[in-house]
């Protein structure tokens, strides 16, 4: 059984004129998507910006409601879900975000910040607290000492890596990462894409990774889904996508990478 599986996905939301009024002509950011993600795999979800990847992501996890569809995750349709299931279920479905620090809480320190779904889900004390943060520093690479320091004193590397963590706290088995490294350096993004599969082994975790770099997707994913103006165009092994595209839209996005 897939661990995630989205079935006739859209999500169409209302545009308004000038006043603030309902033209009544809803922009379709995703329209009629179905798919599958494997216990264990990477699906890279690749498409230019725009054309609806981050609501897809968001909606698999039920940040973002559809319009109509399911999404199932382990068998359970989390549309159907209730809060009290749904907070539950949340636990072990996670969000890495693009911009590293507009993710994090700049009054937090970092120990507050990993540990914060945490300590929203278990009644534990700071000791705990603290061993939990520290195991999630040095899963992701950094060292204990910066635990009481903020987010502004650190690289956008170094605050990505703190973004995983917190996503790793609850030990989840599903992560969406969206556009997790677009906002940093080649040489640093390098190191996250590496870490993110160095966390996918110890952690046996399942990705959504979503991007518009298709040399970054191809190196980390399993299977590729081509997304384009709402619409998943293409999908399929990784190797295949890359070497022998069957939709010309995938083809200009691999003729881009190659120019």
């Amino acid at each position: 059984m897939a661990l995630v599986q989205a079935e006739h996905l859209t999500k169409i939301y209302d545009t308004s004129d000038a006043f603030g009024r309902s033209t009544g002509n809803g922009l379709r950011a995703v329209d009629d998507v179905s798919f599958t993600i494997e216990r264990g795999e990477t699906l890279g979800l690749v498409g230019e910006s725009g054309c609806g990847k981050s609501t897809l992501g968001r909606m698999l996890l039920r940040l973002i409601e559809p319009t109509s569809g399911k999404v199932y995750f382990d068998g359970a349709d989390i549309t159907a879900m209730d809060a009290r299931p749904l907070r539950d279920t949340r636990r072990k479905m996670q969000i890495i975000f693009q911009d590293p620090f507009g993710s994090l809480d700049p009054r937090m320190t970092v120990e507050e910040i990993v540990t914060e779904p945490i300590a929203i889900h278990e009644e534990l004390g700071k000791p705990i607290l603290r061993q939990h943060a520290a195991e999630l520093m040095g899963a992701v690479g950094l060292d204990v000492s910066i635990l009481q320091r903020y987010p502004h004193e650190f690289s956008g590397g170094q605050r990505q890596r703190i973004g995983i963590a917190r996503a790793l706290a609850l030990r989840p088995h599903f992560i969406v990462a969206d556009e997790a490294v677009s906002a940093l350096d080649v040489s640093v993004a390098a190191q996250i894409v590496n870490l993110l599969k160095k966390l996918q082994k110890e952690f046996k975790l399942t990705y959504l990774f979503i991007s518009h770099s298709m040399p970054v997707v191809r190196y980390l994913s399993t299977r590729i889904a081509v997304m384009r103006q709402g619409k998943i165009v293409e999908i399929g092994d990784a190797e295949q996508i890359t070497s022998a595209p069957k939709h010309e839209y995938t083809q200009e996005l691999l003729k881009a990478v190659e120019e």
